[in-house]
């Protein structure tokens, strides 16, 4: 059974870092392309981050370039977003995507709440 779960959210003043994990079973991991997304009260699911499945090649979206970093441990099945010099627009539930080809897996998400 596939699992994608998200966990590492939750309240954090302007300014703060949060890191953010998605542990991955039911599927080779090493074998897929690995992206954070985020979706923002009112908005439309937005592409954060995403990272090649050996891990040397990342990407990520104008405005979380240079705050955000996106990591991945293929030993451990697990997906990293490690977040710095958080803003309120930051503020959204998190979700990993798993894609292989024609496949694409997601998790339930993780609320990041920007706010003092």
């Amino acid at each position: 059974q596939v699992q994608l779960v998200e966990s590492g959210g939750g309240l954090v003043q302007p300014g703060g870092s949060l890191r953010l994990s998605c542990a991955a079973s039911g599927f080779t991991f090493s074998n897929y392309y690995m992206s954070w997304y985020r979706q923002g009260p009112g908005k439309e699911r937005e592409l954060v981050s995403s990272i090649n499945s050996r891990g040397g090649t990342t990407s990520y979206a104008d405005s979380v370039k240079g705050r955000f970093t996106i990591s991945r441990d293929n030993a451990k099945n697990t997906l990293y977003l490690q977040m710095n010099s958080l803003k309120p627009e930051d503020t959204a539930v998190y979700y990993c995507n798993a894609k292989f080809v024609t496949l694409s897996y997601w998790g339930q998400g993780t609320q990041v709440t920007v706010s003092s």
